[in-house]
């Protein structure tokens, strides 16, 4: 009898700690939804700094990477807690269509464009980002284009919009969108010997570089800003509002911004953090 009083004791208490919001059975549901980019993802800097904050705050993060305009589409439905991109004007547009609570500053790094050591166009140690990109299409030499609606594939086309050039108009050509994200339009542009846009962070830790190089950086234009914003909870009440706004005060704070910096690979910083 004593036995039988001490399992239902355990199965009331359970029941009580599932009702009341503590124990295991709620505390597996301590998870956020972060839909984000392939660049924070492929860099490593999510596999480097996700663990320290779970392990500060018990919050799982799970990550969404994606384009940013794919990012952006899936926060809209409410399919995630917390947008984490690098497309400043569609991310301002997105709170103010009230699908975001605020929109801050995190991180910053840039664009660069690589092409192969022959360099065939002679844009190698330019620094006029939309210049490079004329001779690029003048010459008519190969070039790979996310073509994702990514913010890397948005920064593209505001280079090109800048450089005069109807880069579209010449798509299955010299001009060739692999609908990928970074790191296959890298192995892309390598395999058919192609110029391509990316951000810093992704070349940096790019494994397949054969004889690539950098060979266009340094315009203020290339500057590559990433944003975090908080989806709107009164549009879909499924947010986790006290979460994903756990996650975003510790990586716009003092122990988010240092881990950020301490991110190395080969002994070069990915990210800049610049959270005001």
């Amino acid at each position: 009898m004593k036995h039988l009083k001490r399992i239902l004791g355990g199965l009331a208490l359970a029941a009580m700690l599932a009702l009341t919001g503590t124990g295991n059975v709620v505390a597996a549901d301590k998870f956020i939804t972060l839909q984000s980019t392939t660049s924070t993802q492929n860099s490593g800097l999510f596999d480097y700094m996700l663990p320290i904050f779970s392990k500060k705050t018990g919050i799982e993060v799970r990550v969404v990477a994606v384009g940013t305009g794919q990012a952006l589409k899936n926060a809209r439905n409410g399919d995630g807690d917390v947008l984490f991109v690098h497309a400043k004007p569609a991310e301002e547009k997105f709170v103010a269509d009230g699908f975001g609570v605020s929109r801050q500053d995190v991180m910053f790094n840039d664009f660069v464009i690589v092409g192969p050591a022959a360099d065939p166009a002679k844009v190698g140690g330019m620094k006029d980002a939309p210049a490079a990109l004329k001779m690029i299409a003048d010459a008519k030499t190969p070039f790979a284009s996310r073509g994702d609606d990514s913010g890397t594939h948005k920064k593209e086309k505001r280079l090109w919009k800048a450089a005069g050039v109807d880069a579209d108009a010449s798509s299955g050509s010299w001009y060739r969108e692999t609908g990928s994200g970074m790191g296959a339009t890298l192995n892309a542009a390598v395999g058919m010997g192609a110029y391509a846009l990316t951000d810093r962070a992704t070349w940096i830790s790019f494994k397949n570089k054969s004889d690539f190089k950098v060979q266009v950086e340094g315009d203020k234009v290339l500057f590559n800003q990433y944003g975090v914003i908080l989806v709107n909870p009164a549009k879909h009440p499924v947010v986790k509002k006290e979460l994903g706004q756990a996650f975003i005060d510790w990586v716009t704070g003092d122990e988010g911004q240092a881990t950020i910096n301490s991110y190395k690979l080969n002994g070069q910083q990915l990210f800049f953090a610049n959270a005001k």
